[in-house]
């Protein structure tokens, strides 16, 4: 496959003008190795986007320089209307950040980050105490607040590390890499976390190599491989792209196997299991294309099951990967 897949934009799917984040010709190395090769991001306000690559393709990278933390080689990028180089504090000033690894301090109560946090925002004591009420509330973490966060849970600390990071209301969130090392429990609820805040109308950039965690939130998702960016799209228009999709008829009576099997010449056979696997898409088109003709010949099938590729098989596909990515969609259930 092509290394620079895009599936065509579907009409009326035209950037918006008022996009949250957006790049073009983002660029970033060190040395002479080339982290970021000219990436391009346009990400509409009130969604979920999600970066996905393998390791060292430049996914942190990428949310460094988004978020000011590191200067770009090239290349231009706006963030909340505002240029990351030239107007980098309103950036900082509009959005949040929940980083690889938490940035609570472990010696001090959840409450107690969280006012730090406050403090560091220049809220008022009163707006502060208000603020971490509520966030605390808001993530479950009341009953923990007086109690040193070292004594947390993982999940407990991912879940105070976010609500830090929304002690200043910020509408564009950057989580990079969020559930990492976390249960499947705590994986779930961080989920349910992220649709609440995008039902609230805040942007999410979410880095991950859970590739369910990309397929169930992110309404857009691009691929970052060599850097430079492999495909981008929602995860329907992702899988479409690779090849693999097939449709499965299996019979119980052996004369309606033969009869389906004389008329679907291309179809491979399995003859112990009296199956039939067609190639398909998987689109409302082909199956009913493929249920008239079981009619019209008055053959039928006693299952009739679609697969379509998945977020891995395009993972693989588009990385030249051979094996399941560090965290995978089999961990993550």
């Amino acid at each position: 496959m092509p290394s620079s897949v895009m599936p065509t934009p579907k009409k009326g799917d035209g950037h918006p003008s008022s996009a949250a984040i957006s790049a073009v010709g983002l660029r970033k190395s060190y040395g002479d190795k080339t982290v970021l090769d000219g990436i391009d991001l346009n990400i509409p306000a009130g969604s979920v986007f999600a970066l996905l690559g393998p390791n060292g393709a430049g996914k942190t990278t990428a949310v460094k320089i988004l978020s000011t933390l590191i200067t770009a080689n090239g290349g231009q990028a706006q963030v909340a209307g505002h240029d990351i180089t030239t107007a980098p504090q309103a950036v900082r000033a509009a959005i949040g950040v929940t980083g690889q690894f938490s940035a609570v301090d472990g010696l001090i109560t959840g409450e107690e980050n969280m006012l730090l946090m406050a403090d560091l925002h220049h809220l008022t004591k009163r707006d502060g105490r208000q603020a971490t009420a509520e966030l605390l509330r808001r993530f479950d973490l009341t009953d923990a607040a007086q109690k040193p966060a070292s004594t947390y849970s993982g999940g407990m600390k991912r879940r105070l590390d976010l609500a830090m990071t929304l002690v200043g209301n910020p509408r564009i969130i950057f989580l990079d890499e969020p559930t990492t090392g976390l249960d499947p429990r705590s994986r779930h609820d961080m989920w349910q976390i992220i649709r609440e805040l995008v039902a609230d109308g805040v942007t999410v950039f979410l880095t991950t190599q859970y590739l369910e965690e990309a397929d169930e939130l992110a309404n857009r998702i691009a691929v970052l491989n060599d850097g430079k960016i492999a495909a981008e799209g929602t995860a329907e228009e992702l899988k479409r792209l690779i090849p693999g999709g097939h449709v499965r008829l299996r019979f119980t009576d052996p004369a309606a196997y033969q009869s389906a099997a004389s008329a679907l010449r291309e179809a491979a056979r399995d003859d112990e299991a009296l199956a039939l696997q067609l190639p398909s898409d998987g689109s409302q088109r082909e199956l009913s294309s493929i249920l008239d003709w079981l009619y019209s010949v008055g053959v039928e099938a006693n299952e009739l099951t679609v697969h379509t590729p998945d977020l891995d098989d395009v993972f693989f596909a588009l990385t030249g990967s051979t094996k399941v990515p560090a965290q995978s969609k089999e961990n993550a259930r």
